[in-house]
């Protein structure tokens, strides 16, 4: 049952016409407090029309109005406020909930279209974090939203596995590490290694150009350090793969930072011939002051690129 077409229609008896069943529609309003009932009419909309008080107008309609069908009526300053009755609202509900099943609540709003989220990304080697979950769970409940209103939520878990952290993981994975302890625990293992990495680095710097040549190696190709990399990549996603499980959360994509590798030229290339790039405290960036946004960093001095 459509209750608020029921309350304009009660509305529009009580009024003789002067308004008709879809002009009091527009005017229905949820009050901000359940104890002020379901729905309420402000009678001051009549005001002009009965060239009376609303609060009077209020309370005159109520003794007017057919009840049947309601908990109650009732006129409070100069609106009617309507208390639906719960136990045939209930009905009602559980009614159409066994009816439809799982189709209960289907909507047509998004007409099949896609809706990107942004969920989780978390990143490789490190210990999700209670931010991760919060992503992950918000991140789940709007997709089943979208779907349940026919849009296709696009579920993306962007994965933080690229950059100068994986040179220092495998340097020190090459100089402490051990290949059953990774297996036996993952995120620990390699959280360890990249912890001690840096406490040594604060006494040997010559560690952080071991890291950066193997960073480099990675990037140029290497075997051996892309390997390491991969290996690292998958030990991980194992870890949180048992997380996401217990969640009963999927993702449409688990591509990181490292997927777009060999297609951010191309958007620079882009940028360039639109003449959007600009030189910013040693890096290139896009200007988005205009929208009151920070810059987008795209290319550092050394030619790094922001992926």
């Amino acid at each position: 049952m459509d209750y608020k077409l029921k309350v304009a229609e009660v509305v529009s008896q009580a009024v003789d016409g002067q308004l008709s069943v879809d002009e009091i529609v527009t005017k229905i309003e949820v009050p901000k407090s359940l104890e002020l009932g379901d729905y309420a009419f402000p009678a001051f909309v009549l005001a002009k029309v009965l060239r009376k008080a609303p609060q009077m107008i209020a309370q005159e309609l109520v003794e007017k109005m057919d009840q049947t069908g309601f908990e109650k009526i009732e006129a409070v300053g100069p609106y009617i406020n309507f208390f639906l009755d719960k136990q045939a609202f209930s009905q009602d509900v559980l009614g159409q909930i066994l009816d439809q099943a799982d189709h209960y609540g289907d909507l047509d709003l998004g007409q099949g279209r896609q809706v990107p989220i942004d969920m989780s990304s978390p990143n490789i080697a490190k210990p999700m974090s209670m931010g991760h979950l919060r992503s992950t769970v918000i991140g789940n409940s709007l997709a089943n939203i979208l779907a349940k209103a026919n849009y296709q939520p696009v579920k993306i878990n962007h994965l933080g596995d690229w950059g100068t952290q994986f040179g220092k993981l495998m340097c020190a994975y090459k100089m402490w590490g051990s290949e059953e302890e990774v297996k036996k625990d993952p995120i620990g293992s390699l959280l360890h290694y990249y912890v001690r990495f840096h406490e040594e680095a604060e006494s040997k710097p010559e560690l952080d150009d071991q890291a950066r040549e193997w960073f480099k190696r990675l990037e140029d190709g290497d075997e051996e350090a892309n390997f390491l990399w991969k290996w690292f990549r998958e030990e991980s996603l194992k870890t949180f793969t048992k997380v996401y499980d217990r969640l009963g959360i999927t993702f449409d994509s688990y591509n990181g930072e490292a997927f777009y590798n060999d297609k951010m030229n191309e958007i620079v290339d882009l940028l360039e011939d639109k003449g959007l790039l600009k030189e910013s405290q040693g890096a290139q960036i896009v200007d988005l002051e205009k929208y009151n946004l920070n810059p987008a960093l795209i290319k550092n001095l050394m030619g790094r690129l922001f992926t």
